[in-house]
């Protein structure tokens, strides 16, 4: 059985997640309609990847014997200031993410719980590829930004993403 206060930690993180669908969803909204269909693309798969994890710590909660939390998702900004302000703010974000996905890692030693730190470290290792993958975009914006060559260019590199679900 998942004790108490992990059941709590990973709720709210499951309630994390689900919020970061809906950002996402709603940065997924805005490069469409500024014409980045391709680099809407990409936040409608960030989208969709976000629900997985949600719904995985879900099951998790529910496999370990206890019953998942919900709390209110807040409504996400709908309005940015460019491409770059977008990827900036998913930046930000997943630093916040990360830091709570280390704060549940901590919790689960402290209270020797095994099996939830095992299950946790998975989205310890996500949080740097996210992070990384940020990083990566908000490099390539910082190099080159409004050229429109460049901005066409990313528009359809992002394009190609596809969503894959990692826990089939």
């Amino acid at each position: 059985m998942l004790k108490e206060t992990l059941t709590k930690a990973f709720s709210d993180q499951v309630n994390k997640e689900f919020y970061s669908s809906y950002l996402y969803l709603a940065m997924s909204a805005y490069a469409e309609q500024t014409g980045y269909k391709g680099i809407a693309n990409w936040f409608f798969v960030q989208a969709q990847e976000e629900m997985a994890h949600a719904i995985h710590m879900y099951q998790y909660i529910m496999e370990r014997g206890a019953t998942p939390g919900f709390g209110v998702i807040q409504a996400p900004p709908t309005t940015f200031a460019g491409i770059h302000d977008v990827f900036a703010q998913v930046l930000t974000h997943e630093q916040y993410v990360t830091e709570s996905i280390n704060a549940i890692a901590t919790q689960t030693m402290k209270e020797n719980d095994h099996a939830g730190y095992n299950f946790i470290m998975w989205y310890v290792d996500e949080q740097v590829e996210e992070e990384a993958g940020i990083n990566d975009i908000l490099a390539k914006l910082s190099n080159f930004g409004d050229d429109p060559g460049f901005l066409y260019s990313l528009d359809n590199e992002l394009a190609a993403r596809v969503f894959v679900n990692p826990f089939p």
